[in-house]
């Protein structure tokens, strides 16, 4: 039985009493709630506009649909990433490129460079398991190419900064609000961006193409996000700064209680930016005396959840590996880490004692 899992949503009173608030009310679709979320988010991401819809992936869509996209362009994106980032890529009809990563599992910004071409309309950062992105010297890497746009997918990572920036902040930025992330409602997405043109046309895409009440303007989807999916978020986002704290608090305690294992790499923080750890993901390399897969089945049975994010490329599956719009590529240190990466729990409501079973478990793996 797992005692410590690996995530937990955090609901208090507050979540409760909106939840009723939005049941009373007899509006439960798309309403006040969700109005609040977007202001809400707006200045956690620093940015002039934010798009509620009904998950993070539509989120990515919205934001590849906005612009406007044709046959033959390209999108780079890293190899270490949910299957979310390369469905709405091909879901836009642009072809997927990829640049490796770095030992921080991020993209590695020195490539990006090598990789931009003519056909090149986006760059995809993916702000992996809290941290974000090397946005400087991604900026760098575009070499002033102004035509290239900047989308980064946030779903990990909202709060976190780049020095001092907030993700969501550098053009277009995607949240998600599914249930293992640091601000959870089950399902939502959030878009922010400071292009008011953009910021109107997601608005009336994800409303079926309405600009009003039966005034349809464009070919739309139903994106909507729902004022009882906002009604969960909203507390937890109010809280964001404190749920930040604990997860800190708790992977400092697990740096500190994990290192020196043979075989073990624990992850770092970029001084001076703000890591979510929305994961704490170790790597289990050919030095340690075990594999992962005993390390998972020696956590499981003393009831520590874990998890792996991500066992393969995102392309290394057959639907994806012949698709004529993802140019597939060997990507060496993605493969690695995908053979070695392991998650353990962080999430903010873990006990001191249940940090403490989870370094004990781990480190009694090394015995």
């Amino acid at each position: 039985m797992i005692d410590v899992p690996i995530s937990k949503i955090w609901i208090d009173q507050e979540v409760h009493n909106r939840i009723r608030t939005v049941l009373d009310s007899g509006m439960i679709a798309q309403g006040p709630q969700v109005a609040e979320l977007e202001g809400m988010f707006r200045d956690v991401a620093g940015a002039e506009h934010a798009i509620a819809v009904n998950n993070g992936t539509t989120a990515l869509v919205l934001a590849l649909e906005v612009l406007d996209l044709q046959p033959g362009d390209e999108v780079l994106t890293t190899p270490f990433t949910f299957a979310a980032t390369l469905n709405a890529i091909i879901e836009s009809g642009a072809t997927a490129r990829f640049v490796d990563i770095s030992d921080d599992f991020l993209m590695n910004v020195d490539a990006i460079g090598a990789a931009v071409t003519d056909r090149t309309k986006a760059v995809l950062p993916v702000h992996l398991y809290g941290q974000m992105v090397d946005m400087d010297g991604l900026a760098n890497s575009l070499n002033g190419r102004e035509d290239v746009v900047v989308l980064e997918d946030a779903a990990q990572s909202v709060g976190s900064r780049f020095n001092g920036k907030p993700a969501g902040s550098y053009g277009l930025g995607c949240f998600s609000l599914y249930a293992t992330k640091n601000v959870g409602s089950g399902e939502g997405g959030v878009v922010t961006t400071n292009d008011s043109t953009r910021a109107e046309r997601m608005r009336i895409l994800r409303n079926q193409g309405m600009k009003a009440r039966y005034e349809y303007v464009v070919p739309g989807h139903n994106y909507r996000l729902t004022d009882l999916q906002a009604a969960v978020a909203i507390p937890q986002l109010k809280r964001i700064d404190e749920i930040t704290r604990k997860r800190s608090e708790n992977a400092r305690r697990l740096t500190e209680g994990l290192s020196s294992l043979e075989g073990l790499i624990l992850p770092t923080s970029r001084p001076g930016d703000t890591h979510v750890w929305n994961q704490f993901t170790v790597r289990i390399t050919e030095d340690a005396p075990l594999t992962r897969d005993q390390l998972i089945t020696h956590l499981e049975s003393r009831g520590v959840g874990c998890g792996i994010y991500y066992p393969r490329v995102v392309f290394d599956y057959d639907c994806y590996r012949n698709h004529p719009l993802v140019i597939s590529e060997s990507m060496p240190k993605a493969e690695a880490a995908a053979r070695e990466v392991l998650s353990i729990p962080v999430h903010p409501l873990l006990t001191d004692e249940q940090v403490q079973k989870v370094v004990d478990s781990v480190r009694s793996a090394w015995t």
